[in-house]
């Protein structure tokens, strides 16, 4: 795992509660660069989310670049989540993230609701297929 991610769960298991942890995961999404608005295009929306979500990719070197945005504030931070899953690893290693144990170890798997894990699931499924498109 990459510090990014280590990081991100030692902050989960410092805060006392759900309501917490959801202003973080909100915070995290607010932190996220800006995605311009030329890239919202119906090629870089992923279906599958009841909010809306772009994800867009680029390769740099072997890696991902990933920048996305929600209308959702939660979603907006689930995709920082994911970002920072992502982005450390290098284009095969994206292929074999095991994202339900990590999921579950944020504790995310028990506390969204079941639309939003398969949205969650459904970023996952977008940024894999991405890096394969070059592997």
């Amino acid at each position: 795992m990459s510090q990014k991610l280590d990081e991100l769960i030692a902050d989960f298991e410092f805060l006392d509660d759900w309501e917490e942890r959801y202003r973080y995961v909100i915070e995290l999404g607010r932190a996220l660069p800006a995605m311009d608005d030329a890239l919202k295009t119906p090629a870089t929306k992923v279906s599958g989310c009841a909010s809306q979500v772009w994800i867009y990719s680029t390769i740099e070197g072997n890696r991902l670049k990933l920048q996305g945005d929600s209308d959702a504030l939660i979603v907006k931070g689930l995709i920082a989540i994911a970002f920072m899953i992502f982005e450390p690893l290098t284009l095969p290693e994206i292929e074999t993230v095991d994202t339900p144990s990590i999921f579950a170890k944020l504790g995310l798997k028990d506390h969204l609701t079941p639309q939003r894990s398969n949205g969650l699931a459904s970023m996952v499924a977008r940024i894999k297929a991405d890096a394969r498109v070059v592997v």
